[in-house]
């Protein structure tokens, strides 16, 4: 019988995550209790063994044996458990947590979290037995009272992730084929961090490709070229698809008004936000919800 491991359950250790920064746990089909915290909030990292199929983005993934898993915060992810038996761990972690300082580099910045890459390593025993070595090191040390304990766990983490690194030539990670490539890439990135809307009295501040240009110090036409060159399509319509899809998830996952989504959303007026949406969707906000 399949089940569902679900990714966006909060339980009651959300609020000690976000106190804290990370949390190790293990995970299983034998576990009473599976963790899992709101999406767009935590990286998560987690090795496990079973069949299972995994929906990242817009693809499926169908695993089977020992897998290292690495999951963006900006990119929607659910497991799907397809074998009776499914053991593993996992590591939820915030960017800041795993910075020593604003100099660090960025998350978004690493291979294995970059936005359009594969985040999935089949392991080998000789690297399943390592890595599980350095999550049972993380739950030892998170039960602890060590007053360094945050710094071993972030060594912890750093090391999965560099040893991962390893497992996968440097030139097979994603480069960009030219400066198009580069800018597409930073402005759909840019776009996704953009969402999920939190909260209705925070309207969105990036609407319109003026405003990405800018915080991507480019020329909006330039940027308009890249953004066709590269996706086929201009960039009013990944921004406008992306508006109409937080719409939708705003209508049928909140009880916002509809005035307050259309503000979250960066329009002033509830009847702009109802043109709008009728137009791209053909039908009205209210029926949507309805």
């Amino acid at each position: 019988m399949k089940e569902q491991l679900h990714s966006e359950i909060v339980d009651s250790n959300t609020s000690e995550l976000k106190l804290k920064g990370f949390k190790v746990y293990q995970i299983g089909t034998d576990c009473t209790v599976i963790p899992s915290y709101n999406r767009r909030d935590f990286y998560k990292i987690s090795i496990s063994t079973g069949q299972s199929l995994i929906q990242y983005a817009d693809r499926g993934i169908e695993t089977d044996g020992t897998t290292l898993f690495f999951g963006n915060p900006y990119i929607p992810y659910s497991w799907e458990l397809l074998s009776p038996s499914f053991h593993g761990f996992a590591c939820v972690f915030t960017e800041e947590f795993l910075k020593m300082n604003d100099r660090s580099e960025s998350l978004h910045e690493c291979p294995l979290f970059k936005i359009g890459g594969t985040p999935i390593f089949y392991l080998c025993e000789e690297q399943k037995v390592f890595i599980t070595s350095l999550f049972k090191k993380m739950i030892e040390e998170q039960a602890t009272d060590y007053v360094f304990k945050d710094d071993l766990v972030r060594n912890y983490i750093n090391v999965v992730i560099h040893e991962s690194m390893k497992m996968q030539p440097s030139e097979n990670f994603f480069k960009h084929k030219n400066a198009s490539s580069r800018i597409t890439s930073l402005f759909l990135e840019l776009l996704e961090r953009q969402f999920p809307i939190e909260t209705k009295d925070q309207p969105l501040k990036l609407k319109n490709p003026q405003d990405y240009a800018q915080s991507l110090a480019v020329h909006v036409n330039h940027l308009n070229r890249s953004v066709k060159e590269i996706t086929g399509k201009p960039t009013t319509a990944h921004i406008t698809e992306r508006i109409i899809s937080e719409a939708k998830a705003l209508l049928h996952h909140t009880d916002w008004s509809i005035a307050d989504i259309g503000y979250s959303l960066g329009f002033e007026y509830p009847s702009y936000f109802n043109n709008y949406f009728k137009r791209l969707t053909g039908s009205a906000p209210k029926s949507l919800r309805s």
